[in-house]
């Protein structure tokens, strides 16, 4: 098998996690298209048209039913519902890339749905004021950078659930990708 042959995934339960602007729904997106394994989009659970949010209540709701099923894939790990994929899943797959690089990738994004009018989820759009508000993503990139860096490291390090894998680059990622093939039924 040469090194771009795809082999069985074995995983059947994979959240997808990393710091803000690392690819985290591209990445899950590519992941279920090449496992065949069904994926929910967060932001579509989490927030609701014009920007509002879910109650954490319901969002941790919705999160477990998906938990609860036997082959899932999901984008992202709220802090108000982690505990719920981390008991489930097989796999974490952590996209730890460097700030500079998820910084830029999370501001060329933003800029470019800002300017084509593009929706983000649940029908909701960017605007230059809400890039630069106290709450923007932006903002939040730097106020949750650290703290999503040291549980991916943490998990790494001591963990007795899931595996991790963990990328410090997208072109890791996409080698590693391109070796994934259908998940087992």
């Amino acid at each position: 098998m040469n090194s771009d042959e795809a082999r069985p995934f074995p995983y059947r339960r994979v959240m997808v996690y990393g710091v803000t602007g690392s690819g985290k729904t591209t990445a899950a997106a590519r992941l279920a298209g090449r496992t065949g394994l069904p994926w929910w989009a967060i932001d579509e659970l989490t927030w609701e048209p014009d920007w509002q949010p879910v109650p954490p209540q319901e969002q941790r709701r919705r999160v477990s039913e998906i938990c609860a099923g036997e082959r899932w894939i999901i984008d992202h790990g709220y802090g108000q519902w982690l505990d719920i994929p981390l008991e489930r899943a097989d796999l974490i797959v952590a996209l730890d890339h460097p700030r500079l690089v998820s910084l830029a990738s999370l501001v060329v994004r933003s800029v470019r749905n800002v300017l084509t009018g593009a929706a983000t989820c649940n029908g909701n759009r960017e605007a230059w004021r809400t890039l630069v508000a106290d709450d923007s993503i932006v903002r939040w990139h730097f106020r949750s950078f650290a703290r999503k860096r040291r549980r991916i490291r943490s998990w790494l390090v001591d963990s007795p659930g899931p595996d991790v894998l963990r990328f410090t680059s997208r072109r890791e990622l996409s080698q590693w990708l391109r070796t994934q093939g259908r998940a087992a039924s």
